[in-house]
């Protein structure tokens, strides 16, 4: 079956995909109630038209923190993509490449940094989990070296999050498959647990941890550009704008972390409102599957969306062709969405362009109905 939408995608990978693995990559922590929620609140978010507008030369192209991309979707950082598919990070590196836009790696990639970068046909921004200031150190300076354009600190992990559908299956990570940039210094490896990264201890007794006052401790080490993943609330937001944070993802971690808190979509609508006169790039992940959700997003103040389930099922379709495969999908639905909404470019995509379905996304009373 040619797949014709990412949902296609996602049932071709389900069958292709070993279970255990299928459900390290589709399940959510406990309940799954935020990943739900994801998807819901994206659909009850409605478009308005603009018909009669000259929208004959669409151009869906856009930067973020400069870098020119085809359309504003890229692809976050996601581990065990090497456990995935022989082709792993360095595959998404190329289909990403392939389709224009820019791919974050994830710390634990089973292929290193420079293999990476080796690979990669297009922008690449390197992804942080901090669990040791030596470990950090050498890993970011790694990324610099290796040509990548920002580093991006994920900080919705303050504690072990287990997704309930791995502790069942006892899921293991494959030997070998993890790590690739730590290959040749096994002794940092073993600071942390090299076991599930959703499982992993976070804490081990040396763990030296971030905080907002260290954060220049982190930017100080390469000098490129720092974005911050996972922000939830609004006073975070603008506490990122205040420590001179380049720029945010607004991300639940697809519900994987912690359960039970708003979507991604309904934080970024304040969010979008209260850093409506900065300076700092706003990016949103966590339920993206279609072009008119990335529609959505700019309209509420991202620049660009990320999506990381995706990535996998485009990697079991067809490895690099398949992560090109999924993001091409995404790029149609994105412009025909422009199309409809009397919109060339994606700067020229406001708040006029959705209604929100109530009062309680935002404080802008001409929401409420």
């Amino acid at each position: 079956m040619e797949p014709v939408n990412l949902f296609d995608l996602e049932e071709l990978a389900k069958q292709a995909m070993p279970h255990n693995m299928w459900d390290f990559v589709d399940a959510a922590c406990n309940d799954e109630i935020t990943k739900r929620r994801n998807r819901e609140a994206f659909d009850r978010i409605t478009i308005n038209s603009d018909f009669l507008q000259d929208v004959s030369n669409r151009d869906t192209s856009t930067t973020v923190l400069g870098e020119k991309i085809s359309f504003p979707v890229c692809v976050s950082p996601a581990g065990g993509q090497r456990q995935a598919h022989p082709d792993g990070e360095k595959g998404s590196a190329m289909g990403a490449g392939a389709a224009g836009t820019l791919m974050a790696l994830n710390t634990s990639s089973g292929y290193s940094i420079e293999e990476v970068a080796e690979a990669a046909t297009g922008p690449l921004w390197w992804q942080l989990y901090h669990f040791n200031d030596e470990v950090t150190e050498l890993l970011v300076k790694k990324a610099k070296n290796a040509g990548y354009k920002a580093i991006v600190l994920t900080v919705d992990t303050p504690a072990p999050s287990p997704k309930e559908r791995d502790v069942r299956n006892n899921y293991q990570a494959a030997p070998g498959m993890h790590w690739g940039s730590l290959r040749d210094r096994p002794e940092l490896i073993a600071l942390r647990s090299v076991g599930v990264p959703d499982l992993a201890d976070w804490n081990p007794p040396d763990f030296t941890g971030l905080t907002w006052d260290r954060l220049d401790w982190l930017r100080n080490l390469t000098g490129l550009p720092l974005v911050v993943k996972g922000i939830r609330t609004v006073k975070e937001a603008i506490q990122c704008a205040e420590y001179g944070v380049d720029g945010i993802i607004v991300s639940n971690h697809g519900g994987r972390q912690f359960d039970g808190t708003k979507s991604s979509i309904e934080t970024l609508a304040p969010i979008g409102e209260a850093l409506a006169d900065s300076n700092m790039e706003i990016y949103l992940d966590s339920g993206v599957r279609r072009g008119t959700d990335v529609l959505k997003a700019l309209a509420l103040g991202a620049r660009a969306v990320f999506v990381g389930r995706p990535l996998f099922w485009g990697l079991m379709y067809g490895g690099a062709d398949g992560v090109e495969t999924m993001l091409n999908i995404l790029r149609t639905e994105f412009d025909r969405a422009m199309a409809y909404a009397g919109k060339r470019t994606p700067d020229e995509i406001g708040r006029s362009v959705v209604e929100l379905p109530c009062q309680c996304w935002t404080g802008n009373p001409i929401f409420a109905h």
